[in-house]
């Protein structure tokens, strides 16, 4: 059940949609830090899920930029209008603007350098970026200007300094709460948690997550980054407490995550974890079974864990319950192949390794683009969805690579005793499968 939202909130929102075409005809009589104020506001409820606030966003974007070309060196005088042009960058705006309008300014040292090293963070010139932003203290700065300082830099030291960004994502959010900023400051810090196995932050980001930003635009990667969490830290990570994170979301959204770890876990491998997630995903918000019955999904992902433990018989009385013809075209091909490897076992046979599932049963094969499997809230009608994406604060321009995705490297393979036919036989049904599952995608 969603919360009402704050009453002030709807009446700032309401004023300042009424408000617009006034700025527009006063937009050369407003200060560009009036108008950034504006801008900050509409970003703070897209923080908060209201997604009807986008157009207001671009539209605002658009008459600060004009406004900013605009004004000249008098006008950037008054610091507030500086630190308003810094911010507006860091808030989706034009790199391009930034870069003309500093050629033109004369400044101090401490403001040139901070405005060049948010210009090259935002063309993708992090080592620059990161020389020239080094000797600035986010926190000596004014709130709304540190708290995109400390996000960027936290950004741009993530990779040979985890946690000393770490504590920037933390600056970030104590100089940002309930801001865009703080969002993508807890996004960033759940990935850096996986990638560096600290269970515990990465529970702590989630549930923060989750409490406040689970309606963002950008709830989608939060959960993308959730699952994948889940499944790097899984012998470490208190499912328990995974559990108490999913139970803060609706019942839809919980049922969606659940079936991303059960479809992960499944082809991985983990038989405790895809099952644990499958009977998640059976259950409502309250324990309850879901409408419906039973959801093929789970079923499938459920029998593609068993397929390394269980027999044949098992594994084809799984799929039985399975309605093929409800599954996504990525997910049949999942169906198939472990229906395929289910009828080449035999009690005699050896029951294959995880390494040769994960052979004949690759990952990209549940890797569909038509599969719901994507936390949306409230979404925007899909012509618009293209129109209306919001940039990403300082993400778009300059992406981090939190953790490198390898592929699993096999174990090296010994040709097998010829006297082992069994083993022989398995080997090769399980190549032939592959081979299948390769010709089908």
């Amino acid at each position: 059940m969603r919360l009402p939202r704050p009453l002030h909130g709807l009446i700032g929102m309401a004023l300042l949609a009424a408000s617009l075409p006034a700025l527009a005809r006063a937009e050369t009589q407003l200060q560009p830090f009036q108008m950034v104020r504006s801008l900050q506001l509409v970003q703070d409820r897209i923080a908060s899920g209201d997604h009807a606030a986008l157009p207001m966003q671009r539209k605002l974007l658009e008459m600060i930029d004009e406004r900013l070309r605009k004004t000249g060196q008098d006008g950037f005088d008054d610091p507030r209008n500086y630190r308003a042009m810094l911010v507006y960058a860091m808030s989706g705006g034009n790199p391009a603007t930034i870069d003309t309008v500093l050629s033109r300014l004369v400044l101090d040292e401490e403001n040139l350098g901070i405005g060049k090293g948010l210009l090259d963070y935002l063309n993708g010139q992090a080592v620059s970026a990161r020389t020239t932003l080094g000797p600035v203290d986010p926190m000596k700065q004014p709130p709304e200007l540190g708290a995109f300082l400390a996000l960027v830099k936290g950004s741009l030291a993530a990779n040979d300094n985890p946690q000393g960004a770490l504590k920037l994502f933390d600056q970030a959010r104590l100089l940002g709460p309930g801001t865009l900023v703080e969002e993508a400051a807890l996004r960033r810090s759940i990935g850096l948690a996986t990638a560096h196995g600290d269970a515990g932050r990465f529970t702590l980001a989630s549930t923060q997550y989750v409490e406040r930003y689970l309606r963002s635009p950008y709830a989608s990667q939060f959960a993308d980054s959730f699952v994948a969490g889940v499944m790097a830290l899984h012998d470490s990570i208190d499912l328990a407490k995974v559990s108490e994170i999913t139970a803060m979301m609706d019942a839809e959204q919980e049922r969606v995550i659940y079936l991303r770890i059960a479809r992960v876990a499944g082809i991985d491998g983990y038989k405790e974890l895809s099952a644990f997630a499958s009977a998640k995903a059976e259950k409502g918000a309250g324990g309850d079974a879901v409408a419906g019955g039973e959801d093929p999904r789970a079923l499938l992902y459920a029998s593609l864990a068993s397929v390394t433990s269980g027999t044949d018989a098992e594994i084809r009385a799984m799929l039985a319950k399975i309605d093929r013809a409800k599954l996504s075209a990525g997910d049949r091909k999942l169906f198939d192949a472990v229906a395929a490897v289910a009828s080449k076992m035999t009690g005699t046979l050896p029951t294959p390794s995880r390494q040769e599932v994960r052979q004949a049963i690759p990952i990209t094969a549940a890797a569909d683009d038509s599969d719901p499997l994507v936390i949306e809230a409230d979404p925007l009608p899909l012509d618009a969805v293209e129109e209306q994406q919001p940039q990403d604060i300082v993400e778009a321009s300059a992406p981090i690579a939190l953790a490198e995705s390898t592929p699993a490297q096999a174990a090296p393979q010994t040709p097998p005793d010829p006297a082992d036919e069994k083993l022989v036989a398995n080997r090769k049904k399980l190549e032939e499968i592959d081979k299948m599952l390769g010709d089908a995608q």
